[in-house]
This record gives structure tokens, C-alpha cells and sequence, in this order.
């Protein structure tokens, strides 16, 4: 069958150049809405499509993977993370699946700076205070928040994006301590000046910023939990921008309104997009609605790995990017 001829299915409006090449390359059924497609329409797509390009918000679990159709071989994800897609059971089906993983790294640990940077500089409220009418101008004690400078960052999980948001601290005169599973090689460390820490728990009693960037897995659900916040200096802050699920987000909320914990700024949540309506209420509290990955640039290369994880499978070759099962 040639390229031309395969059935590619989109779960979700893309950019309009990503769209446009996919145009080029092969039969492509567009779904032209910002709105997340509904299960029954997912099931239906799956029925009639060669490859189908889901997003990070779709789940493509083993009732969809159970009603494919006998010619759906190839799930192109758009996202680096797959948690919303049964792996093993695409296995079991034959249906080789694909991400677009490195492509967001320095996107996200922008975000995740901008982050720390923000929250204890108060800056939310400063910008409600003018949109509100309510400054009076300048005061010494008004908006008082704390130093970034000397002050220690804990991250939680030291992969790619871990370490881009330790270059940035390093930058700002921020202590850079890790938890990981795996400790990196002693020259990764000296250059990151990174210390690392085999507890968790012994790290979140040190630090004054914790920034959340690891995966969501069974053993990573509710990482932070009441206990190991509990753990943690009244003074520190926690930073998610990875996956909301690593976070007992209730648990969370009673700390920051209990004044047990100094802040918080967060660009996922447990729920998805159901936040916790309390959270909304705290000064303290920085929300963002999942955009640390959104740049022009970053959207159009992720569209650039799925194109190529499609067109090699097409070609009969294993696709750069395949989700490899445990």
C-alpha cells in the first residue's frame, strides 16, 4: 500500500502547517476542533483507520484497542507522554505505538523557572492588586516575598527535563539537589553542581523548592503525599509541571491552607482539567492550564516526529520513536 493510500486519522485540531504536510503524504481524515474527541467518536475512528494520531488527552485504552478495526497498525501519539494509551495491549493487538519524546525539554524547563521564579516573588498577586484598582502606590513592607539566590531546589526526577531546569538554576545562584531512581555519572553532576540525595523523604525536609518532573506510573501515583509534605519546611514551595497525578492534590490543599507549606504553582492537576476549587482560592497558589510545552515551535516539531514515525512505519521500517513495552 503506498503512503498516499493510508488511512490516517487526527483526534485533535493541529497546527495548520502539520496538518498541511500530513495532507501531502497521506489520506487523512482532520478532526477541525479544539475539543477533545468524545470515547464513542475515538471508537468509531478506530474502525475504519490505518494510524491513528491521538493526543496526550485521549484515551485509547483496551475497550478502544478491543473495537479497532483489522487494518489499525500504528498509533502515532502526539505528546512525549503515552500514560493515556494501554502499551501492553497494543502489543498483544499487533499495533506498534509511537511518541514524540525531546522535543519540549527546554520549553517546559522554561516554564518550570518561570515557576520558581514567580510564586515566592509573589508576582500573581501583584498583578492582581493592579488589575483590581487596589495599589497605592509603593511601601516597604507591600508584597513582601523571598530571595531566590542561595536557596535550595529539590527535583524529582532527573531526566532531560530535570536537568535543563538545573542549568537554569544554576544560573540564578539556586543549590541544585536530586531524587531520581537512577543516579547520574558522577561528570553529569559536576557540571550540573548537583548533589544527589538516595531518600526522597531526607530531601523534601532540606529544600525550599521542589520541582516535579517525573513520569506518571502505578509506583509514582500520589508520590507526594500527605506524609512527605508534611516532611517539608513551612517555608518551601512545590513546583508540577510533569504530571498531576504525582501530587495527593487534596492533601496539598489543606497544607497551603493550613500555611503548613509557603506556596504552590502548578500546571497540572489530579483531575485533569477539574481543579480543585479550593486551590483556586489561594493567594499562594499559581495555577496554569497545562501550557508549560505550548510554543509555536515545539507544537510544529512534535507534528514533525509523528510524520516520520508514520512514514518509516509506512516504509516498512521500525519507527524512530516506538514505545517499547516492558
Amino acid at each position: 500500500m503506498t503512503a498516499k493510500r493510508i488511512k490516517v486519522a487526527i483526534t485533535r485540531q493541529l497546527p495548520e502547517p502539520v496538518e498541511t504536510r500530513l495532507k501531502e503524504l497521506f489520506d487523512v481524515k482532520l478532526y477541525n476542533s479544539p475539543q477533545p474527541m468524545s470515547q464513542n467518536q475515538i471508537l468509531d475512528t478506530v474502525r475504519y483507520c490505518d494510524v491513528l494520531v491521538p493526543t496526550i488527552g485521549d484515551r485509547i485504552d483496551k475497550h478502544v484497542l478491543e473495537n479497532t478495526g483489522k487494518n489499525l497498525r500504528l498509533i502515532a501519539n502526539y505528546g512525549a507522554g503515552f500514560d493515556n494509551i494501554d502499551i501492553n495491549y497494543a502489543k498483544r493487538k499487533g499495533i506498534t505505538v509511537t511518541n514524540t519524546p525531546n522535543v519540549l525539554t527546554e520549553d517546559t524547563a522554561d516554564m518550570a523557572m518561570t515557576l520558581i521564579l514567580s510564586v515566592p516573588r509573589r508576582i500573581k498577586e501583584g498583578v492582581m492588586q493592579l488589575q483590581d484598582d487596589g495599589w497605592d502606590g509603593w511601601a516597604p513592607n507591600a508584597l513582601l516575598g523571598h530571595r531566590i539566590n542561595g536557596k535550595r531546589l529539590g527535583i524529582l526526577g532527573m531526566g532531560r527535563i530535570g536537568q535543563a531546569i538545573a542549568r537554569r538554576a544554576n544560573a540564578f545562584g539556586i543549590q541544585v539537589h536530586y531524587h531520581n531512581r537512577n543516579r547520574l555519572p558522577n561528570k553529569i553532576e559536576e557540571n550540573l553542581e548537583a548533589t544527589f540525595w538516595e531518600s526522597l523523604d531526607q530531601m523534601l525536609a532540606r529544600i525550599d523548592f521542589l520541582s516535579i518532573n517525573a513520569p506518571h506510573t502505578p509506583s509514582t501515583f500520589h508520590l507526594i503525599n500527605s506524609r512527605r509534605l508534611k516532611l517539608m519546611k513551612k517555608t518551601s514551595y512545590i513546583i508540577n509541571t510533569a504530571r498531576g497525578e504525582l501530587i495527593d492534590e487534596d492533601a496539598l490543599t489543606r497544607m497551603l491552607r493550613s500555611g503548613k507549606l509557603a506556596g504552590a504553582a502548578l500546571d497540572v492537576f489530579e483531575k485533569g482539567n477539574k481543579i480543585n476549587p479550593r486551590l483556586k482560592e489561594l493567594d499562594n497558589v499559581f495555577l496554569l492550564p497545562h501550557m508549560s510545552s505550548a510554543t509555536i515551535e515545539g507544537r510544529i516539531e512534535m507534528g514533525e516526529k509523528v510524520i516520520i514515525n508514520i512514514k518509516t512505519f509506512v516504509d516498512g521500517h521500525t519507527p524512530p520513536d516506538i514505545v517499547l513495552t516492558n
